[in-house]
């Protein structure tokens, strides 16, 4: 079988950051696919099961409700390889274009104080598998030492070698 190109990606070499996965074409939309890599693949533990659930709930309900994007979100998801999350969005879109939004949604989570959303028998598949003093310190981490500091080579997937 032929690799999907997400396989194809040099996860050695990759950072932490907002790269383009994928565009789709959906109907005449572009879906454009970004990968949200909070942990460089191979060099750093994974984020914990409890605390990626966490970030999924907070971080999917508050671009559902942003104000100005709203509308553009089509899905936010955690990667089975707990390094990071799946963001789609309507639009043919870039990571630049996203930074602030990712910024936004981050503070959002690492500030977070209450009842997760959606983490009630009735809401959640599991929803005994969260963490939210960890998907705080996770996503404070992120935002600080990535978000805030962005640069290209965390928005743009390295090149393969060889």
């Amino acid at each position: 079988m032929k690799k999907i190109p997400s396989f194809t990606i040099d996860h050695n070499r990759l950072l932490r950051g907002i790269y383009v996965s994928r565009k789709d074409e959906v109907g005449g939309d572009t879906v454009t696919t970004f990968d949200i890599r909070m942990k460089e693949p191979n060099r750093e533990p994974a984020l914990g099961q409890g605390a990626l659930h966490t970030i999924e709930h907070l971080a999917a309900t508050f671009l559902r409700n942003h104000p100005v994007w709203a509308d553009k979100i089509v899905y936010w998801g955690p990667m089975g390889c707990l390094t990071g999350n799946y963001l789609l969005m309507k639009g043919d879109l870039e990571s630049a274009d996203i930074v602030d939004l990712m910024r936004e949604t981050f503070r959002f989570v690492a500030d977070f104080e209450g009842e997760v959303p959606g983490a009630a028998p009735q809401d959640c598949g599991n929803y005994l598998l969260h963490d939210l003093p960890m998907a705080k310190w996770e996503s404070a981490k992120f935002l600080h030492e990535v978000l805030e500091q962005i640069t290209e080579a965390n928005l743009h997937y390295p090149q393969r070698e060889g």
